[in-house]
């Protein structure tokens, strides 16, 4: 079975994030993996762009019951009529969370990734969350770069 990877980030965002998000897709197809996403614009349609073009599989899980939002590089529309709730779906789906850029979406993903304490959650990018005095919190791998961020988790040799 192949390995999954979610990628998420913003539906808008930065043209230094599609770079990051595009590259990430195609590096994580180089190695095989699936690569999981929300489905629409942004962070999750470069990812599907760089995996597609690097003849990746991709699955979208849209948060409308039907898939005429769908991204045009998915290879699998799942529509699943929850709303923001289909974040955890994302999550869920993926062996190791990698995150690009910031948003309130892209935070709640992060988040759900984190109570999955056996999943590697990599951070290229984006906010940062720390504690009351400060002090980011742990657990989140922070990348310099898509390699380091693919690497990261530990996923492949």
């Amino acid at each position: 079975m192949p390995v999954q990877v979610a990628v998420c980030g913003p539906g808008e965002c930065t043209e230094r994030e599609w770079d990051h998000a595009h590259e990430t897709g195609r590096l994580l197809a180089a190695h095989g993996a699936v690569v999981v996403c929300g489905g629409h614009g942004g962070v999750m349609a470069a990812a599907a762009a760089g995996a597609r073009g690097a003849g990746g599989i991709v699955v979208g899980v849209l948060p409308a019951a039907d898939r005429s939002a769908a991204g045009p590089d998915l290879t699998v529309v799942l529509p699943t009529g929850l709303g923001q709730a289909r974040n955890n779906v994302v999550v869920n789906a993926a062996d190791a969370v990698i995150v690009v850029g910031g948003s309130w979406g892209t935070l709640s993903e992060l988040a759900l990734a984190m109570r999955r304490s056996a999943v590697p959650v990599v951070q290229l990018a984006g906010w940062r969350v720390h504690d009351e005095d400060g002090r980011p919190l742990g657990g989140v791998v922070h990348a310099a770069d898509p390699a380091e961020a693919v690497g990261a988790t530990g996923l492949f040799g």
